[in-house]
């Protein structure tokens, strides 16, 4: 995202408080209320981002998915040793898909998804103790992606195609802990892009050994943001050569990691289906957000993150309770990508218990009607930022952090 630029500027990546690192897990109505799983499971055109390999199984000739989510999520920040406490006030977040399948031929099936995989919306009291991290930030990254789908023998398929990305990011920070102009306003910087762009793809096989048994699998590739000559506006700065912050540009980039998925759904007791899906996201590209400022007078800024590859373990369960509703639960442990000493206010999560819930309304042949509702439950830690440099010197921020979100979501099905 082309001026996704202060994702960067200082260190500030995006998080969302419901999922790894800048993750969001949230693409579908029925794969959410099944723990998020869908890697193995042929259900509606959700396969468009779970597996598009599965799109040739679905029986209808045309099949439309689409919704959005609203995410309430809370964050309480609080230092036991110097009495500071702060709580996000983030808008709510607005996460959306649409998946849309067209079968051309008993064995192959053309489709087109749009999706939100990546995304933040983080707002923290003005000039708090981490201000100098963050204030605030608004991060949308958006997913197109044309698919092809083909059946290669009643067992086996395989689907993917290329996925464009474009996105657009508001952030603000205060510049220190401490400057301010005569005034008395902290000095701050804030960036508003849009239009940054890049190309990726994805690839996925289905192979179906039995009547009640799929075995799935998804690879989703690395995309890497560039923000070229991107603008930085700096605001209340003191009238001293000691401050030399002006408005300029920069060059800097952001990694979107890859992704492998891989999993099963078995279905029994005739209405009753269970799935799991295993979850690899390659976090470990992420090593440090660099900036590259135009301006000679403004040091170029190093901001270390040094995730690690993370894991996500996916439960979910379906029952056809009649011909009108189907039900679903499910539960997915998500782990955490950041390493100790590298917990930044802008991530605010740590390892998380998750827990869904949802169902399917048929209002007829061709409708249905899609509900979901995720709580997640993040494991309260005590924990810091030891990278940030002032004057040369590391000056660690650290506190205990408390988090958790509530997801409740909608959509329409439809099937021809």
């Amino acid at each position: 995202m082309k001026k996704l630029l202060f994702l960067a500027v200082f260190a500030l990546t995006t998080a969302v408080t419901y999922a790894g690192g800048y993750r969001v897990s949230l693409q579908g109505q029925r794969a959410l209320a099944m723990g998020h799983t869908g890697v193995a499971v042929v259900n509606s055109a959700e396969l468009g981002f779970f597996n598009p390999a599965g799109l040739v199984y679905l029986e209808n000739k045309i099949n439309v998915s689409v919704g959005g989510f609203g995410v309430f999520s809370d964050v309480v920040y609080q230092n036991e040793q110097t009495g500071d406490v702060a709580r996000t006030d983030s808008p709510i977040g607005t996460p959306l898909y649409l998946y849309a399948s067209y079968k051309v031929t008993d064995w192959l099936t053309a489709g087109l998804s749009v999706y939100t995989p990546y995304g933040s919306s983080v707002e923290w009291e003005d000039d708090w103790a981490g201000s100098h991290l963050v204030n605030n930030i608004d991060l949308a990254a958006i997913y197109i992606q044309p698919l092809l789908s083909f059946k290669l023998n009643q067992y086996f398929s395989v689907g993917g195609g290329p996925i464009y990305v474009t996105g657009s990011v508001n952030f603000n920070r205060n510049l220190n802990r401490t400057l301010s102009d005569i005034d008395g306003n902290r000095s701050e910087v804030t960036v508003d892009a849009t239009g940054v762009s890049n190309w990726g793809w994805s690839a996925s096989a289905m192979f179906s050994p039995a009547d009640n048994l799929r075995i799935g699998f998804n690879y989703r590739s690395e995309i890497i943001l560039e923000a070229k000559d991107g603008e930085a506006d700096f605001e209340n700065i003191p009238n001293s050569p000691a401050t030399p912050f002006a408005d300029t540009r920069f060059d800097a980039e952001l990694p979107l990691p890859a992704e492998l998925t891989v999993g099963l759904s078995y279905e029994f007791a005739d209405k009753w289906l269970f799935a799991f899906d295993y979850n690899m996201t390659f976090w470990s590209v992420y090593k440090s957000l660099d900036i590259d400022f135009a301006n000679p007078s403004i040091p170029d800024s190093k901001n270390l993150r040094m995730y690690e590859d993370s894991s996500v373990y996916r439960f979910g369960l379906q029952y056809e309770a009649n011909d009108m509703f189907t039900l679903r639960a499910g539960y997915y442990f998500d782990e955490s990508p950041v390493q100790e000493g590298f917990f930044a206010p802008e991530t605010p999560r740590n390892d998380s218990n998750n827990f869904t819930a949802g169902l399917s309304v048929n209002v007829n042949d061709h409708f249905a009607i899609d509900a979901s509702f995720l709580y997640s439950r993040f494991k309260e830690v005590n924990a810091s930022y030891d990278s940030y440099l002032e004057n040369g010197q590391a000056v660690p921020f650290g506190g205990t952090y408390k988090s958790s979100a509530f997801v409740p979501g909608i959509g329409i099905t439809y099937k021809l």
